[in-house]
């Protein structure tokens, strides 16, 4: 080897990587600075000896770092072409690196360190243990050379049970020879890392000497790298290791908690050893760490910690020590009445009381970490009566009340919570969502304590409440809602200190409340307190409407009470009817706040849920409560047409208790009438069907007023929401009794159909067919909205009021919502803005009504004259112009209610009718659209894709393509498969590169059969086409829930359907492509490509004996084997050899089609490693076969039994 020519290599590359690391360097030189070291790496044959000088210790630490990377491309893409005299120089050559070319622990780059572990791992991967027998002994000699040389092999451990165990990135012999080695030298290697732990932790501790600092910190920074591989090893090495000696590795682990440069890596593999999965049996002594020694140690480093002040390192500290003692409550919640050697722990209340500390911590983050692990205890079968437990729960209701009081925002500054918040959240927003969250899981744990002790659960509720209706009224210091014309006072805002408690408050009487009248007995219930309340909170008298919306909960909360007590209910609804008709001062003028509109939505919805849950009680305050509600729509301007229609909905709810089909239907025909007359005017009746007429009675035609400020045609559109709104609650809440013969006496019943179920008519059917051609007639109007003519027609300010509101943008991108719905500020800026919603509803609503027309009428409805034409000509025209946003909700809410409570008898003339045109156009529409979602990401570059940019129009138009799919999808099964099968949604995690756990476990269910309306539909080739086609094609599209639904549920089915009759060669090639160009987009996904491979395998193995065109595919598919095909194909045809357990030929056909599974972005272009097998450690003995036992010496049957 001539060194002059290493010595100028070396140069040009000192040169080149000087070059490419220097910031002003331009982007041409960068480049082809690193093309030159590139192709030095791909194709210089003296690669090792470059590499070798670069990394000399003289060199800096860039060069060196280049120098070692040269070394690990060797090792990882040359080492099968290279000689065993080579490999041995090169180990030898690393060895000598790490014992002489490195620097002091303390001065030695942390990035030179790993790539010389990197290098020493991918070694070890490929010898060891058959020709690098002594790799263990090496590495302890190694590890006596010095600290530098000690951490290094920690890290080499470390890396090595990572590839190997944890992310697996070896073929599967390698990986089981050094996983088996591993495990039989287990027990040396774990004494050599806690012999390491103990010895330099000790010399740590003794070094006190200020002059001796250097040393000190170096022996620190080998016990935390031991720390760490520990770690990587207590996860999956037998549960004997961690407890060997008397659990002396816990011991240690406890003791370190109190050293504060390690006691974050001793919590990290105590947290991993106590949440280890396995046999409970084995995890019976882990519960020494509930024994004094343990607990005082974990106790006093927590007090240490937290009393240390706000610090990272601390805070981080308290966090794994947190999840310890959630862990370790699981344990103990597991173990406790496996057998009856394991008892409460003696220390069971002193844990408690350490678990109650970080409940009531400031850190919200802390204090959640908690709530999983209460609930288990609480809900534990033996725990929850112990008295320890039993004490606790008083302290615990306490800190739960602290709990739920929303302080803690990271912007502000009112609580000790937000100086944590500012560590764990990036917004008001994250914290918001957080905190939300957190107090849902809060809410199930009082219930649980609720069950325990209802009676202490409900006196702390009592008395919070009693508190909050004594209390004064504290906005707070900021307070912008004066501005809002909030009249003279100001009132609170969602941060206002009066408000958080009011809604801490309130959610925690509800969670209490709730839960103790469904788990006590009757004769427990605290009927007097509990009027008391009800009657306090009913004389409570509130302007401030945040305020307000709480105390309407708190009196829907505590309605169950009046059941005891009837004559309070005029009392209740005098206060909810004052509440729906509720104005701040001088408001009446202004525009309502959205405060005020939720105060209103609230009493309304509250009206509605007592005449629900509660109709028998209303029942005989009928009168009173109809006379009040005609007095409130009597006058229009008093209530919004959303109001109007929730009491009209709570009226006809308690009709429903009449039980009396005449009695009911004239009291509906009396509601009814207001809507009657207006809808069906010639007015309304030409303002339905004449487009023009529609569009300037609604107003969008208007270009001289100013759209912020005056609205002409608003009480227009107020009559026809109000007339829809009316039709949607009457049809939604009017229904026949439950009972048959209640149904029977009050005249609901009409007959039975063929089968034997029960045939009801509803009460509302006359009045809603009444008005059925002018609500089609309005459907169609608007359909016809979006054609381009008629957008044309519309002034401008209103040309996009047919467009999709910026709210449900944010909601379909997933953007995070505002934190506040700004209360103080009116619901609507402008009128376009109202318009807009107009609209919107208006399509919603009118789909609505069509979707309960079925479910609430049945055969009145399904029978109607022409039905199908109507449908066709009114919901189902123009939908080309219609955007995808409106055409989902269509299906949702319309068109699978329509065809799922269809009676067979009406599948030919209705259903058939409109499903086979309407199926064909969403294919056709669908695969345009993702054609070009494809055609886009092909043709852009990486950095032209519009992610950085959410809000971008193609990234809003991709998704909602992918919500339409979803819905033609969900609609297509749900006419077609009988059984839903389970959604794979979490795929079990598949191991890629082994052979015995190929990813064939997810498959569709054989259950999943064709209902009667999908056998009906297959009948017709137009239909049958459009489903295949359609179901078919989901799986090239770039949605991975429609290719998964498809796949599992959809494809077989409809397949299997059409297999007895004449399937074309073409169709079959066709199919049977589609699935493997599925693989292609959505082989990376374990789930999908698990049923995807599953669906292949079933067709070919069943077409492939009557097509030979199917075998045409499979050759075109890169790198198949055509020997290996040639042989499944043997075996397939010939029925005689077909003897393979049908798992090793979906394994064989996996190999066969693994050329066209896609892979990850990540792995697309990533150079192949290829580690080549060694000699098998053990070789399994051939078992003989049962003919050669048989014919063996010529015995018979009876000589196996023989003695």
């Amino acid at each position: 080897m001539d060194m002059e020519q290493v010595n100028a290599l070396c140069e040009e590359l000192v040169k080149a990587v000087t070059v490419m690391m220097d910031p002003s360097s331009t982007q041409r030189y960068r480049l082809e600075a690193l093309k030159f070291c590139e192709e030095f790496k791909e194709k210089c044959p003296i690669c090792v000896p470059c590499g070798l000088r670069l990394a000399e210790i003289t060199q800096t630490a860039i060069i060196r770092h280049f120098g070692l990377q040269i070394l690990e491309h060797v090792v990882k893409f040359r080492w099968n072409s290279m000689s065993r005299l080579e490999k041995v120089y090169l180990k030898n050559s690393v060895m000598e690196l790490i014992v002489n070319g490195t620097l002091n622990i303390l001065e030695e780059e942390n990035h030179i360190k790993d790539v010389l572990s990197r290098i020493m791992v991918e070694m070890i991967k490929r010898e060891w243990p058959q020709h690098w027998p002594d790799m263990l002994l090496e590495l302890d000699t190694l590890s006596r050379q010095g600290e530098t040389q000690r951490e290094l092999v920690m890290f080499i451990l470390l890396r090595l049970a990572e590839d190997v165990v944890t992310f697996q990135t070896l073929p599967t012999q390698r990986r089981r020879d050094i996983q088996q080695t591993l495990t039989q030298n287990m027990e040396r290697i774990f004494s050599f890392l806690l012999s390491t732990l103990q010895e330099n932790v000790n010399k740590y501790q003794q070094m006190t000497d200020a002059s001796r600092e250097a040393e000190a910190k170096a022996n620190c920074r080998v016990s935390t790298a031991a720390l760490n591989t520990l770690a990587g090893y207590i996860d999956w090495v037998s549960l004997n290791h961690i407890v060997a000696e008397n659990c002396k590795l816990l011991e240690t682990l406890c003791l370190l908690l109190n050293e504060e440069e390690l006691q974050l890596g001793a919590a990290e593999c105590l947290l991993i050893a106590v949440s280890r999965k396995g046999k409970l049996d084995d995890r019976k002594p882990l519960m020494i760490l509930f024994g004094d020694v343990a607990m005082h140690y974990i106790l006093s480093a927590a007090q240490t910690a937290d009393g240390g002040g706000l610090e990272e390192k601390h805070y981080l500290f308290l966090k794994r020590l947190c999840q310890v003692l959630c862990a370790l409550g699981n344990l103990l919640c597991a173990l406790l009445g496996l057998d009856a050697n394991i008892q409460t722990p003696v220390n069971f209340g002193k844990y408690l009381e350490s678990f109650l500390a970080f409940t009531t911590h400031p850190s919200q983050f802390l204090r959640s970490s908690t709530h999983m692990t209460w609930g288990a205890l609480f809900r534990h079968e033996i725990l929850s009566r112990d008295p320890s437990l039993l004490a606790i729960i008083p302290k615990y209701l306490r800190a739960s009340m602290t709990n739920l009081v929303k302080m803690g925002f990271p912007s502000k500054t009112d609580s000790p919570s937000c100086e944590y918040s500012r560590f764990d959240f990036d917004s008001d927003e994250d914290f918001n969502a957080f905190f939300n969250a957190s107090r849902a899981q809060q809410g199930e744990v009082l219930r649980w304590v609720c069950r325990l002790d209802t009676k202490t659960s409900f006196q702390m509720a009592a008395e919070w409440l009693k508190y909050q209706l004594s209390a004064p009224i504290d906005t707070g210091p900021v307070n912008s809602c004066s501005a809002a014309g909030a009249g003279e006072g100001g009132y609170c805002s969602i941060f206002s200190s009066s408000f958080v408690q009011w809604e801490a408050m309130t959610f925690f009487l509800e969670s209490v409340i709730n839960h103790m009248f469904r788990t006590i007995d009757k004769e427990e219930v605290p009927v007097s307190d509990g009027i008391e309340l009800l009657q306090m909170v009913l004389n409570f008298e509130m302007k401030d409407p945040l305020i307000l919306s709480c105390v309407l909960t708190n009196v829907s909360a505590l309605f169950p009470f009046v059941t005891y007590k009837p004559e309070l209910l005029p009392h209740v609804f005098s206060k909810l009817f004052s509440s729906v008709t509720f104005e701040t001062v001088g408001e009446s003028k202004a525009p309502r706040t959205r405060a005020v509109r939720n105060v209103r939505r609230h009493a309304c919805s509250s009206i509605n849920k007592m005449c629900r849950d509660y109709p028998d009680l209303v029942l005989p305050n009928f009168d009173m409560l109809y006379s009040h509600v005609k007095q409130l729509l009597s006058n229009e301007l008093l209530l919004t047409q959303m109001e109007k229609s929730a009491l009209m909905e709570a009226l006809v709810l308690i009709s429903n208790q009449f039980k009396n089909y005449e009695r009911q239907k004239l009291f509906l025909e009396e509601l009814m009438a207001p809507v009657v007359n207006i809808w069906l005017s010639e007015e309304m009746c030409r303002v339905l069907t004449d487009i023009d007429a529609f569009i300037a009675y609604v107003g969008a035609d208007l270009k001289a007023c100013d759209p912020a400020v005056e609205d002409p045609c608003g009480a227009n559109r107020a009559r026809i929401t109000f007339c829809v709104h009316g039709i949607l609650g009457v049809l939604r809440r009017t229904s026949w009794p439950s009972d048959l013969e209640e149904a029977r006496a009050g005249g609901f019943l009409v007959g039975y159909t063929p089968s034997g179920n029960p045939i009801f008519r509803n009460p509302c059917t006359e009045q809603i067919l009444r008005l059925l051609d002018n609500l089609l007639a309005l459907v169609r109007t608007h359909n016809t909205l979006y054609t381009p003519e008629m957008l044309a027609k519309m002034a401008e300010p209103f040309t996009k009021v047919l467009d999709i509101l910026e709210s449900e943008k944010t909601a379909i991108l997933g953007l995070p919502q505002p934190l506040l719905e700004v209360n103080e500020h009116p619901v609507y800026k402008s009128t376009l803005e109202r318009m807009q919603r107009f609209f919107g509803i208006l399509y919603e609503n009118c789909y609505h009504i069509l979707g309960k027309a079925g479910p609430s009428m049945q055969q009145d409805f399904y029978t109607v004259e022409d039905l199908a034409t109507q449908l066709l000509g009114s919901a189902f025209v123009n939908l080309n112009n219609i955007p995808d946003f409106r055409l989902k909700s269509m299906l949702r809410v319309f068109v699978k209610p329509l065809v799922l409570f269809c009676p067979p008898e009406q599948y030919e003339t209705l259903i058939a009718p409109i499903l086979g045109p309407l199926f064909t156009y969403f294919h056709m529409r669908l695969s345009q659209k993702w054609h070009v979602i494809n055609q886009r990401s092909v043709l852009c570059g990486e950095d032209e894709i519009a992610e950085d940019n959410p809000e971008s129009q193609e990234m809003l138009e991709e998704q909602l393509v992918r919500m339409l799919t979803r819905e033609v999808m969900d609609l297509i099964t749900a006419c077609c498969v009988s059984k839903k099968t389970a959604e794979p949604s979490a795929a079990p995690a598949v191991d890629g590169d082994d052979e015995e756990m190929m990813a064939t476990e997810v498959t569709p269910s054989s259950a999943a059969e064709l209902t009667d309306l999908g056998k009906c539909l297959m009948k017709h080739e137009d239909i049958c086409t459009a489903l295949l086609i359609t179901a078919f094609s989901s799986l090239t599209w770039k949605d991975t829930l429609s290719c998964q639904r498809a796949t599992t549920q959809l494809c077989w089915p409809l397949l299997k359907q059409v297999m007895s009759g004449t399937l074309l060669a073409d169709a079959v090639t066709w199919l049977f492509t589609s699935v493997l160009k599925g693989l292609q987009m959505h082989g990376q996904h374990d789930g999908c490509m698990a049923s995807l491979v599953h669906l292949a395998f079933q067709i070919y193995e069943t077409l492939r004996p009557r097509y030979l065109e199917i075998r045409a595919v499979m050759e075109q598919i890169p790198e198949i084997h055509k020997e290996s095909l040639d042989q499944f194909d043997c075996k397939l045809l010939n029925p005689s050899l077909q003897k393979t357990a049908d798992k090793r030929r979906k394994d064989h056909f996996k190999r066969l089609i693994a050329g066209c599974i896609g892979k990850p972005l990540g792995e697309q272009f990533r150079k192949e490693v290829h580690i080549k097998n060694l000699p098998m450690l053990f070789k399994k003995p051939k078992p003989m076969l049962e003919t050669e036992v048989l014919d063996n010496e010529g015995g018979g049957l009876a000589t196996l039994f023989e003695p």
